[in-house]
């Protein structure tokens, strides 16, 4: 199913196939997996962690900047103090890392290739063990009580190429490897919509059965990220594990804003206090790729998706909306200068980002402005909304502050 060598065009989506050949497909990669896994050298010595006695340990796999991380963390935070003092010492970067070691959540190791990513995760993490290497060539991973990550899903995603034999789509493999070393009881995993439907459904239910034949009970759920206090429109699949033997039953959480519910966030809710100060935003010309479709929610309603891509950001809500012409060909009215991306201030923002986290454009001055600013557009647009995460988290956070006893004497039990 690959192609010839083609630059970047080597995988292309499968066509008229069966489920039994999509698995026979997921089968034999993860065989070749794990022959790789087999072949490592394991020259690497990991560095002693600040791994703690009274908290969950936390791994964080495919980190990027620590959107998963920073949610998770709150989640932990909220469980021990409560959710109001909890938010409002996330508004402030001093209050919140006056408090933060409260969390029940302690993140000690992350691994990441993304460099400027990494240099975000830093700024923003400065305690946790940072490896930037490839997952696959880590052998031994170090031992935690709960697991995260987003991983890779390029062949997963609706908004290009459906590709089944992509070898990216594989490294959760990995993932599931680092389960099997370090023996969390829980994990959380985060991937789009599109891996719920790719190969007619067989590959999400390999990969939960997969997960699941690591000793976990797995749940997944489609979950949209305005139904729990994000001002976008973003839909996302959330795997959670639990370790079988510990009687804890997931359940992925209601929502809870919209109808009968707590209203959704807004575009004017979420960025209009930016509005006289919004900081960078790309600059350029609009392709007729990004003028294909309507780019402009209004200020009372909640973002697209806010993507990995300067170019591809969404339009600010000010000035006039977008005018339809015809199938797949939209205009913008008015003076260009009316129409302007959304900033990097803003879509961090609308990811719920707190204000005062740093995200790294590489520091290299002699590189182009749009350049620099698309490194930081990447980063929060391949993160995990911050709120997403923290409310998928909460069950477990309120979970493991009452149990965390049985916790470390299972985990002590498996590590032996």
């Amino acid at each position: 199913m690959k192609l010839e060598e083609r630059g970047r065009a080597k995988y292309r989506p499968l066509k008229d196939y069966d489920s039994e050949q999509v698995k026979q497909l997921l089968l034999d990669k993860i065989e070749e997996e794990d022959k790789l896994i087999q072949s490592i050298k394991d020259d690497y010595e990991m560095p002693e962690l600040d791994y703690r006695e009274d908290k969950i340990n936390v791994i964080s796999l495919f980190s990027g900047c620590g959107g998963l991380d920073l949610g998770v963390e709150l989640a932990g935070l909220s469980a021990v103090i409560g959710e109001e003092e909890a938010f409002k010492a996330f508004k402030d970067r001093e209050w919140f890392n006056a408090v933060r070691g409260e969390s029940i959540f302690h993140t000690i190791y992350s691994n990441d290739l993304f460099k400027e990513a990494n240099e975000s995760y830093k700024l923003n993490f400065p305690k946790v063990l940072q490896q930037q290497l490839d997952i696959r060539k880590v052998k031994t991973f170090p031992k935690a009580e709960l697991v995260l990550g987003g991983f890779p899903c390029p062949g997963f995603s609706e908004a290009g190429p459906r590709l089944i034999d992509d070898e990216r789509n594989f490294l959760y493999i990995h993932f599931i490897r680092c389960l099997l070393q370090a023996k969390p009881f829980a994990f959380i995993a985060e991937n789009v919509k599109g891996m719920m439907t790719l190969g007619k459904g067989e590959v999400i239910n390999q990969i939960v059965q997969d997960f699941a034949s690591a000793g976990y009970n797995v749940k997944f759920k489609l979950v949209n990220a305005r139904d729990y206090g994000v001002p976008q429109l973003r839909e996302r699949v959330f795997i959670v594990g639990i370790r079988k033997d510990l009687g804890f039953e997931y359940e992925h959480p209601e929502p809870t804003h919209g109808e009968g519910k707590l209203p959704y966030v807004t575009l004017k809710d979420a960025i209009g206090y930016l509005e006289e100060n919004p900081g960078d935003w790309f600059e350029g010309s609009f392709s007729p790729i990004f003028l294909s479709r309507n780019r402009k929610k209004k200020w009372d309603e909640q973002s697209f998706t806010i993507q990995a891509s300067g170019r591809q950001a969404p339009l600010h809500p000010s000035g006039p909306a977008m005018e339809k012409l015809g199938p797949d060909k939209w205009a913008l009215p008015g003076d260009e200068s009316q129409h302007r991306r959304l900033s990097v201030k803003e879509i961090a923002r609308i990811q719920t980002f707190p204000d005062w986290f740093l995200f790294s454009d590489g520091g290299n001055m002699n590189v182009q402005k749009n350049n620099r600013l698309d490194k930081q557009y990447k980063q929060i647009g391949n993160a995990v909304p911050v709120l997403l995460a923290k409310a998928m988290a909460m069950p477990i956070a309120l979970w493991a502050k009452d149990n965390m006893n049985l916790i470390k004497n299972k985990n002590s039990i498996l590590i032996k």
